[in-house]
């Protein structure tokens, strides 16, 4: 990254040493030469064989596309965001280091992914649910990793950026900076708990992953990136984001803040983010699939053996452990199960065969549960008691399948708009909320929703019979206990 001090022959040769890159998402771009030293890394090359969208391939033909370009995409995204703001801002201070730092942040963020993206994750919250493991602690993880099996030290020093202090033993505030934007504050006890940068640069925490609103450079890349694949439109324009984007301080914190004209497509982006999800990552078809997958893979566990560091052995669900492990653990491992000839790997196996001869788990149906989470666990504990008694078709309680599908806005039941600060074209530096009703009368009430759905992993008629009236027995018996409790409260109004 060039400075304002360097000679042309000094930019001539940063040039040089970059690299471009074709995106069918944003064309030609052109990367950091550490960046490049980044990609070119077993630990970066290993998002080639991770599919950004898990299963959907199995029903999207198109949604091929994996991590690693998605990861250059966000780079190339949170390069040219702080780029804009800087140019329209200088007094920001935003310095060359700052820039590189959001850019390395945006292309190491999802280092952490597992085979299948999201779907590793609910494999590890079923293993070892006491871990509470999140992919954003194993890229923070493998970036250290990458760091030292690299040697990357010289040459983050050659741009300024000292991953170590002179004793080498605290990491300076530029890594840090970096691991904070991918995971979060390090110290979440103090005033501000944000050690990389300081109050004043709070804004740079909002890039790569906006803890604040969810408007960030990974969403824009994804929602374009994903769309394309799917064959779907995208609503959302993130180049007009960006040109309409600017720092002001609220409350005495420096935030991203939008013009008001822009309200609309903000709800927008939003809006596009519940369809991707309705339409794509929580399609009934995708989430059998990866149900699927995900069960293939608990009953392979233990059975899978990576070497890791110091020659250990670790399984499909401890490699996260062991960064030199978990590099080696990718979406290959769905081949290894299906081509394996091991009968300690045989009933995994068979799960697989059922997903590329498309034996799926049988859909029963779905329930939408228009109350409290509290609510939604009492439904599903009552299903669970339904399937303890007697079931016809020699059916048992474990070869039904019940998943609870959440489809909001990014904040759960809350308006994310709400946490958005927008400027007026009159006073730029004073930015604040925006209410519903000034934006318009037609934006939505309810911006989270939450379906129960079932299945029957056993696909005979004979089972497949008597899964679905089990299924309607229940579903009728809810309906007419949620009408009794209406009568109630219809009763109990009417009184009063």
């Amino acid at each position: 990254m060039a400075t304002t001090s360097e000679s042309s022959s000094e930019k001539e040769e940063t040039i040089f040493q970059g690299k471009v890159f074709n995106d069918p998402i944003h064309g030609h771009l052109e990367l950091h030469p550490l960046l490049i030293k980044i990609i070119d890394t077993p630990q970066f090359q290993r998002l080639r064989f991770i599919k950004q969208l898990g299963g959907a391939y199995f029903v999207y033909p198109g949604a091929s596309h994996n991590r690693f370009e998605h990861s250059i995409g966000v780079a190339h995204l949170a390069g040219e965001l702080v780029r804009a703001l800087r140019t329209r801002q200088p007094e920001l201070g935003i310095t060359d280091e700052d820039i590189l730092c959001v850019q390395i942040a945006g292309l190491c963020h999802d280092l952490g992914h597992g085979p299948f993206s999201h779907l590793y994750e609910k494999f590890i919250e079923k293993r070892r649910p006491e871990l509470k493991w999140k992919h954003e602690k194993a890229s923070i993880e493998m970036f250290d990793y990458l760091v030292k099996d690299n040697d990357l030290e010289k040459e983050m020093k050659k741009w300024k950026l000292n991953p170590t202090k002179d004793d080498h033993l605290e990491p300076t505030t530029d890594l840090v900076f970096i691991k904070e934007m991918i995971g979060g504050p390090l110290d979440t006890t103090a005033a501000w708990p944000y050690k990389g940068r300081s109050e004043d640069k709070s804004f740079l925490y909002e890039i790569v992953s906006n803890k604040r609103n969810g408007i960030d450079v990974d969403k824009f890349d994804y929602f374009a990136r994903d769309c394309h694949h799917l064959g779907m439109k995208n609503n959302f324009d993130y180049h007009r984001f960006f040109h309409f984007a600017r720092v002001c301080e609220v409350k005495g914190v420096t935030q991203i803040c939008v013009r008001d004209k822009e309200e609309g497509n903000i709800y927008d982006m939003f809006h596009t983010r519940c369809q991707l999800h309705r339409r794509a990552y929580q399609h009934k078809v995708n989430k059998n699939i990866e149900t699927m997958i995900t069960d293939a893979f608990l009953k392979a566990d233990g059975h899978i053996r990576i070497e890791g560091s110091e020659g250990k052995i670790f399984t499909l669900s401890t490699a996260i452990d062991d960064m030199e492990a978990y590099t080696k653990l990718t979406d290959r491992v769905f081949e290894e199960i299906l081509f394996s000839s091991s009968t300690e790997l045989k009933e995994a196996k068979q799960i697989l065969m059922r997903i590329i001869s498309r034996d799926l788990y049988m859909f029963l149906g779905e329930m939408q549960i228009k109350k409290p989470t509290e609510v939604l666990q009492l439904s599903i504990n009552a299903w669970k008691k339904e399937l303890k008694k007697p079931l016809t078709g020699g059916l048992k309680p474990e070869d039904f399948v019940d998943l609870v599908i959440t489809l909001d806005y990014g904040k759960k039941d809350k308006n994310p708009v709400d946490h958005v600060n927008f400027y007026s074209k009159d006073n730029q530096d004073k930015a604040d909320k925006l209410t519903k009703e000034k934006v318009s009368q037609l934006l939505p009430t309810n911006f989270s929703e939450r379906i129960i759905r079932f299945y029957c992993k056993k696909t005979d008629e004979k089972s497949v019979s008597a899964a679905k009236k089990h299924f309607k027995l229940w579903e009728r018996k809810i309906e007419r206990k949620e009408m009794m409790e209406q009568q109630r409260t219809a009763l109990g109004e009417s009184t009063n």
